[in-house]
């Protein structure tokens, strides 16, 4: 369902159908006697809503991510993404991936509590646990909820490798709390940036911090000792790829140490949420980039098969890949991600400790 009015602070300005849902509710013109009003829905408020979830810890068995395990204390993201790959999981809730997507956000209350209780079973094997696997952790109401960093509280006492991918500069909150576990060598970070333009990206992402404060937040970071890199993500063919070399060049002037990128992808329900994005905020881009983007898919936006949903293929693809290639050279980061471990991993961490 389309809906009237000026959506500020939001990616989508729509609420689709969920594909699990075979009844729609909408306007229908032939039934109005043309003194209806719509309401003028502004900024629509979020909606924190309680997540019963008994267990915390999420493993998958996918090649295409370099991660076995995660934590996602939030599911939704108020950031707002258009073309987030993690909008089509709300549809299992009942949720739309539009506005629901960033409107409806469903609160682990009690992940930290969860994620204890997992660590200290003789079952787990210790392991690289991700903070961010599908909707960003570091999202706005972690500044009040705080259930993010309390999960890396649990992970610092048993001393449980972490990584973390965010595109908020509120992770430097957690600094104190990550220095001990980089000093170790259970702990890095990633700031994801996908354009250093702050006008793109308030339109692209209007709840998520802005490029200049993600680039501090890897000065912090690095300056604080903890491995930090950069990830581009996505790179979206003919709109960013050209900030390639300077997305590299300017996280390392702020002191990253590896960098890695992602093409974007267009699973489900975010291809039709992303077009409707072209459409508002860049019309006369529009076609350039979809047909770009279906040149490095086989003429599709996305492709669902393990082992190529993260890929992409032919000429443009091989033009994206010599952007990131030489910009690395020139800015000397690292296409390797440091590797984590598991040596210090406590499984009853000392009752001082906790403390």
């Amino acid at each position: 369902m389309n809906l009237p009015g000026e959506i500020k602070g939001r990616g989508s300005r729509s609420n689709p159908t969920n594909r699990f849902t075979t009844l729609e509710v909408g306007f229908d013109p032939e039934f109005m006697d043309g003194n209806e009003q719509f309401e003028d829905y502004g900024s629509p408020n979020t909606t924190f809503l309680k997540d019963s979830s008994a267990t915390i810890i999420s493993t998958n068995s996918s090649p295409d991510v370099g991660f076995d395990a995660s934590i996602n204390p939030y599911r939704g993201c108020e950031h707002g993404c258009s073309y987030c790959y993690a909008r089509p999981t709300h549809e299992y809730f009942g949720f739309s991936t539009g506005l629901d997507f960033e409107t409806k956000i469903l609160v682990k209350e009690n992940a930290a509590t969860l994620l204890k209780k997992e660590l200290s079973k003789k079952s787990w094997a210790p392991q690289v646990v991700a903070l961010s696997g599908v909707t960003d952790a570091y999202q706005p109401v972690e500044r009040r909820l705080r259930i993010t960093r309390s999960c890396i509280e649990v992970l610092s006492d048993h001393m449980n490798p972490l990584t973390i991918i965010t595109k908020n500069a509120l992770v430097t909150r957690d600094i104190d709390l990550l220095i001990p576990m980089a000093q170790q060598n259970a702990c890095k970070i990633a700031i994801s940036v996908t354009t250093l333009d702050e006008k793109l990206s308030g339109d692209l992402e209007p709840r998520a911090s802005r490029p200049t404060a993600r680039l501090e937040a890897i000065k912090r970071i690095s300056d604080a000792g903890i491995p930090c890199g950069v990830l581009i993500a996505p790179v979206i063919p003919g709109l960013t790829e050209f900030e390639i070399p300077n997305i590299l060049q300017g996280a390392a002037d702020a002191g990253a140490q590896f960098a890695g990128y992602t093409v974007l992808r267009l699973p489900l329900g975010v291809g039709p949420i992303f077009d409707e994005w072209l459409i508002n905020h860049r019309p006369g881009y529009r076609e350039k980039i979809m047909n770009r983007l279906k040149s490095l898919r086989n003429g599709k936006v996305n492709s669902s098969k393990f082992g190529e949903r993260m890929k992409s293929k032919g000429n443009f693809a091989d033009e994206i890949r010599f952007l990131f290639q030489t910009g690395l050279k020139k800015s000397k980061l690292s296409h390797a991600w440091p590797k984590l471990s598991t040596e210090h991993f406590k499984r009853e961490p000392n009752q001082l400790e906790l403390f």
